[in-house]
């Protein structure tokens, strides 16, 4: 039966060559924190708990990957790898396997993780390696003659024929915890770093007769460290690339892969079009047919079938109907909610009001704490006065109206059904059903009126 397994990830680094207030565990990779993509890969794995270890910055490390299954331990202060591990197993216990890692490795996979934990489960210390192109910087492995694992040294301690090593340690070991406990208890800082290594495990356990097998991941970018923002945005491309072959292969058209960014979750039905340069982040649902033009960004979003969201337009938190048309340069802001057919068109914004079915802004206006019923046209540059300056209120416009251009009702009111306000309104009462309604002010023309003119410069 195998043993419970345990996580310990290592998140308490500051990140020098980031040149960053932030934690680097904390640097965004596809619109997450690196770390929460390792949290990611560790929770297929199922384990009984994780331990996260925080140092710099320790208060946002915890704010931003708390979840129920993690638990939180502080380095302070930060005294190397090995020092973070050991302060972690203080909240384990000793029945299980401990799988360590880094949380600055964010496309590590779930697959490699599991089979370095296997190791682990027949009592033997497991160690994930990869052969890697560029291996400066890195951990080597050194091998015997028979090419079993020996030890690992670190960069700035290896000897110039060491450095020549392409196989490297990724930053991920598992061990039985009753062993790793005190091979840790054991580690010394006599190294360049004066740290505590540790990979320095590796040798201890060859020491006491404990065999070491590595796991050699043949998908070198998935074990690719960040240390510095080169880095980052290189593996960015790599995961979004991914996410975009993935959508392609199950049926979506992205017009360049490329050159799009997925920063969440994105579900597309069939025959869905990606245009360049778009945005998708949080969660975000794209029913069949849906085009989406160029230099879009949606966030939070449900979309129905066969709508069409022009170039350059700005979509929070709402959802859209089907065979709706949105843009260009349209903004729909958090709880709006849009029927089938609906039009909302170039420089209109809605926010936190809905539309029935094929009502239509189509220029120039702003929709906001309404409730607009069917077939309503909204004409260019009319607004509701939602605002009171202290409290929001709300309009509530009837099936059939007609609103025409530079009107502003001033809510809380409501247009009745079938009503149309006369252009250059402003509505502060109720607008009868049926009839028209108009508010402005009465024209005057002056005869031998002249404007003013510019007094001659002396």
């Amino acid at each position: 039966m195998a043993s419970p397994l345990d996580v310990v990830l290592l998140a308490a680094g500051e990140g020098k060559r980031m040149h960053s207030a932030l934690p680097k565990v904390l640097h965004r990779l596809a619109g997450r924190p690196l770390a929460a993509h390792v949290l990611d890969a560790v929770r297929t794995l199922v384990p009984r708990s994780i331990v996260v270890v925080a140092g710099h910055r320790a208060d946002d490390v915890e704010s931003a990957l708390g979840a129920p299954d993690v638990r939180f331990v502080r380095q302070e202060p930060p005294r190397g790898t090995g020092d973070a591990a050991r302060i972690a197993l203080r909240a384990l216990p000793t029945d299980g396997v401990t799988l360590v890692g880094l949380g600055d490795v964010p496309l590590v996979t779930a697959q490699a993780l599991a089979s370095v934990a296997e190791i682990a489960q027949s009592g033997r210390l497991g160690v994930l390696t990869a052969h890697v192109t560029d291996p400066f910087g890195l951990g080597r492995i050194l091998r015997d003659d028979a090419g079993c694992v020996r030890a690992i040294v670190e960069e700035r301690d290896a000897t110039p024929e060491q450095r020549t090593i392409d196989e490297i340690n990724t930053g991920f070991i598992a061990a039985p915890t009753v062993l790793l406990g005190p091979w840790l208890s054991r580690l010394t800082p006599h190294n360049a770093q004066g740290e505590y290594y540790l990979t320095d495990i590796v040798a201890l356990a060859v020491a006491d007769g404990v065999d070491v097998a590595a796991h050699v991941t043949t998908d070198e970018v998935s074990v690719q460290g960040v240390t510095d923002r080169g880095q980052l945005a290189a593996l960015e491309r790599v995961l979004q690339r991914r996410q975009a072959d993935a959508l392609m292969l199950a049926g979506t058209t992205i017009v360049d892969p490329n050159r799009v960014d997925i920063r969440g979750t994105l579900r597309c039905g069939r025959d869905v079009t990606i245009d360049v340069g778009c945005v998708f982040e949080g969660e975000v649902r794209l029913d069949d047919g849906v085009a989406v033009g160029a230099h879009c960004v949606l966030r939070d979003m449900t979309v129905g079938r066969g709508t069409r969201i022009e170039p350059f337009s700005h979509l929070e938190g709402s959802t859209v109907g089907a065979d709706a048309r949105i843009g260009p340069y349209a903004r729909l802001r958090p709880g709006t909610t849009l029927a089938d057919e609906v039009h909302i068109g170039n420089f209109v914004e809605v926010k936190a009001s809905t539309l029935g079915t094929a009502s239509k802004a189509n220029h120039l206006a702003y929709i906001g704490d309404a409730q607009v019923g069917a077939r309503v046209n909204y004409g260019a540059g009319s607004i509701t006065a939602n605002y009171d300056g202290a409290n929001k209120h709300r309009s509530v416009i009837g099936d059939d109206v007609h609103v025409g251009s530079n009107c502003v009702l001033v809510a809380p009111i409501t247009v009745g059904a079938g009503a149309t306000i006369g252009g250059g309104s402003t509505i502060a009462k109720e607008a009868p059903a049926g009839q028209l309604t108009v508010a402005r002010a009465q024209q005057v023309s002056i005869a031998r009126w002249q404007r003013p003119r510019k007094k001659a410069k002396v």
